[in-house]
């Protein structure tokens, strides 16, 4: 039985416009256009730039995202409980425990935009880029202040590993630049901000001998010194690149670029009704 003969596209071209508006016809999300008066720019697609140009391109400029994980609905519930309980204190303005433990002066900050800041999806804390049309946002989990009216940034972390947490992962990069770009939004809304930040970074305990339907956590408070003059250059460069017409090339160190360009060679000289 012959089979028949089709001449495959080329995948890595762009599709005609008629075809790219049907296939972005679900999508209700706005994207970025340099025409557009605002666009709004979250913590975490601008790490997504940072670690790939053209993933961040086609995110945020042609709205084909990369495929979405499952949700950390362990990790959510650590940081809810977490907020309680600093909002406690917060409310008392009383120290936390865990700030006594390694002897810092300070309470939980509190703010009438609290859960403002906290609300990444809607609100966030923001501040608008001078000279282009981008807003920078983020959600941030928890604020403190010492008596000197310096705030620290604090972010909250869960994980289940053997020893020690630490910061010192090559990925938790990652980590670090979160609480940089929040330490800027503070400091660009006029805050005084310590250069000091604070992981509050839970460890679940996997040496019970049983679970009983309970899961213990040992936590640590980590502090790290961030870095904030890297980022105004940085969001000029991503500016660019989404203000571009053209698309960046694929990153050979970005998995999400490498299955891509593998997937397309196998579909160009393998169409589906060809193989065996």
């Amino acid at each position: 039985m012959a089979h028949t003969s089709t001449t495959p596209t080329n995948p890595l071209s762009p599709p005609p416009t008629d075809v790219y508006k049907e296939l972005m016809a679900p999508r209700k999300r706005i994207l970025f256009d340099p025409s557009l008066e605002t666009f709004r720019l979250s913590r975490s697609k601008i790490d997504l730039g940072l670690k790939c140009e053209r993933c961040f391109y086609l995110d945020r400029r042609l709205g084909i995202g990369q495929p979405s994980s499952p949700p950390f609905s362990l990790n959510s519930a650590v940081d809810e409980l977490l907020k309680r309980e600093f909002d406690i204190c917060r409310e008392a303005q009383k120290p936390h425990p865990l700030m006594k433990e390694i002897g810092l002066d300070a309470v939980p900050f509190k703010h009438k935009d609290m859960e403002e800041w906290r609300d990444a999806l809607r609100r966030g804390i923001t501040y608008a880029l001078p000279k282009t049309n981008l807003v920078i946002t983020g959600g941030i989990d928890d604020v403190w202040i010492n008596p000197k009216g310096e705030l620290y940034i604090v972010d909250y972390k869960a994980t289940s590993k053997n020893g020690e947490v630490s910061l010192d992962a090559e990925w938790q990069i990652a980590y670090k630049r979160q609480v940089e770009i929040y330490q800027w939004l503070f400091k660009q809304n006029g805050f005084n901000v310590n250069d000091t930040a604070f992981f509050v970074y839970c460890n679940g305990d996997k040496d019970r001998p049983s679970f009983d339907a309970r899961l213990d956590f040992s936590i640590k408070v980590l502090p790290y010194e961030g870095k904030t003059t890297w980022i105004e250059p940085a969001l000029r460069h991503l500016h660019e690149v989404l203000s571009s017409p053209h698309m960046p090339e694929a990153n050979t160190l970005c998995e999400h670029c490498q299955y891509r360009a593998k997937a397309a060679a196998v579909e160009r000289w393998a169409p589906t009704n060809e193989i065996a």
